[in-house]
């Protein structure tokens, strides 16, 4: 038995089970990250030997007949730019090179609270900008399916992770598809909650409106487990939204009889992949087969979500990363003679050339000429974008899309040019820009064996529905008992 290979509720199992300890869990999975960690490079801080303190401390209370969560001595791996006390929290930058947390996220607070094992922090694009995690300032991350193209990002580390075993699940953030884009690209499954529903207490802001924590797992049960964990509301986040505490297992029913799919005919036009178009053809019969009533329909606002996206982002950035300044945060210059080399050169030096890029983009659309041509534009498309939506969920339970139009490329192919990259966000956005949950489930490979994704949207905090719409596909298409990554270097 690989103990590396199961997923999180299988674990559950076998530890209630005494079958497995903690600590035989810890090291089964240390043990794989010293064979497979040199090549994928998911991990930024690795916190293997406190990982296995915390195992024998946990098998000892459970030895000694204490109560503890069912989920007590699971490891899990937690994204750079969430914090977590007395960790080094980098949003893999070298502005942040050196901090260490002093507070942990509240959703850290609640992994802890169940006795969850941190076994450390995993690498990603700068400041969560990207979508390849290519830039990072530390490392290059590669994709277990193949070790030349990236995992897709910004929470590439995340998904590379759980895809290659290094961990049973993790925690990713999204903004624009940064958790399903890369779920996608490594084969592995990826939900963005409604907004609001997860504390962003203490995740490393990008564009505050826009941003959500979300699970990257092995399966869907595993992602509706960690969704019960850290789902909930948190007064020391003024955009948490307070509703009652759900069970979201006990959504997966295993049956779409008589649901309504919506297939937004935008998205399955030019710029997407022949062979993800196919993919995702076959996983809309499949759904007829299972009872589904599926039906194309125009969602019209779709062209003008990505341009929207990348306004409202990139302005939010300029204005939260102004407190990187190299006096009050973050890297300090060792170059000036006066105050305005200081700000200039601890930027210039501490942030990347895409962090660079978005600053500024985003100054320029919130300055005085541009602000009404550009930021408030792009905030009443936003309206609109919402509206279309909610039109749609009149119609339709469940709206079905291609997480992206591509499989993962091969790095360094697209990192020279950002707009080409900007691209690989076309089908995930308009989901932030709504607040919506969306959730990336893999639906196949292309000829190369490398994954794809197929991404299920629902209305504001109908979590239960596409989980299990997307449970249900899981349970006929069984993609992990087919495919495994096989750390190729095509």
């Amino acid at each position: 038995m690989d103990i590396t290979d199961l997923t999180v509720h299988e674990l559950m199992k076998k530890m209630s089970n005494k079958e497995l300890s903690s600590e035989e869990v810890i090291k089964a999975y240390i043990d794989r990250i010293d064979e497979k960690e040199k090549d994928v490079k998911a991990f930024v801080t690795t916190l293997c030997d406190e990982a296995l303190n915390t195992a024998r401390e946990i098998d000892k209370k459970k030895n000694n007949g204490e109560k503890l969560s069912n989920l007590a001595g699971i490891p899990i791996g937690i994204k750079d730019n969430i914090c977590t006390k007395g960790i080094k929290t980098t949003c893999s930058s070298k502005m942040l090179e050196d901090f260490i947390s002093p507070y942990d996220a509240t959703v850290v607070e609640k992994l802890n609270n169940e006795n969850l094992i941190d076994l450390g922090k995993l690498n990603m694009d700068e400041f969560a900008m990207g979508a390849s995690t290519e830039y990072s300032y530390f490392k290059k991350t590669s994709n277990p399916w193949n070790l030349n193209t990236v995992p897709g990002g910004s929470s590439g580390g995340s998904a590379a992770a759980v895809a290659a075993n290094l961990v049973p699940w993790a925690l990713g953030s999204d903004t624009g598809g940064s958790i399903r884009q890369p779920a996608a690209f490594c084969g592995v499954v990826g939900l963005k909650p409604t907004y609001g529903l997860v504390s962003r207490y203490g995740l490393v802001a990008f564009a505050s409106s826009l941003d959500q924590i979300g699970p990257i797992t092995k399966d869907v049960e595993d992602a509706a487990i960690l969704l019960n964990i850290i789902a909930g509301h948190d007064e020391k986040d003024t955009t948490s939204y307070d509703i009652p505490k759900k069970d979201y297992t006990k959504a997966l029913k295993n049956d779409v009889k008589g649901l309504k799919i919506g297939i937004p005919k935008e998205y399955f036009g030019e710029g997407i992949n022949k062979e993800v178009k196919k993919k995702l053809e076959e996983s809309i019969e499949i759904y007829k087969k299972l009872g589904a009533e599926v039906e194309e329909f125009s969602l019209d606002i779709a062209d003008y979500a990505l341009a929207t996206y990348y306004i409202i982002a990139c302005a939010e950035a300029s204005s939260n990363l102004g407190r990187f300044d190299g006096i009050r945060y973050g890297h300090r210059t060792e170059n000036y003679t006066n105050l305005r080399e200081l700000f200039r050169n601890s930027r210039s030096e501490g942030f990347g050339p895409e962090v660079k890029r978005r600053i500024i983009l985003g100054t320029y659309v919130l300055s005085s000429g541009y602000y009404d041509a550009y930021y408030k534009k792009a905030q009443q498309v936003r309206t609109l974008v919402k509206k279309e939506f909610d039109k749609a969920f009149e119609k339709y339970d469940i709206l079905l899309t291609p997480t992206s139009p591509n499989v993962a490329f091969e790095i360094g192919t697209k990192s020279n040019n950002p707009l080409e990259m900007y691209l690989a966000d076309i089908c995930t956005v308009s989901v932030n820009i709504a607040g919506l949950p969306g959730i990336s489930i893999p639906c196949g490979v292309n000829s190369d064996n490398m994954p794809i994704g197929m991404q299920l949207i629902g209305n504001k905090f109908e979590e239960e529905k596409i989980l299990n719409v997307a449970y249900t596909f899981e349970q006929e298409y069984k993609f992990r008992e087919k495919y495994k990554p096989n750390f190729s270097k095509k």
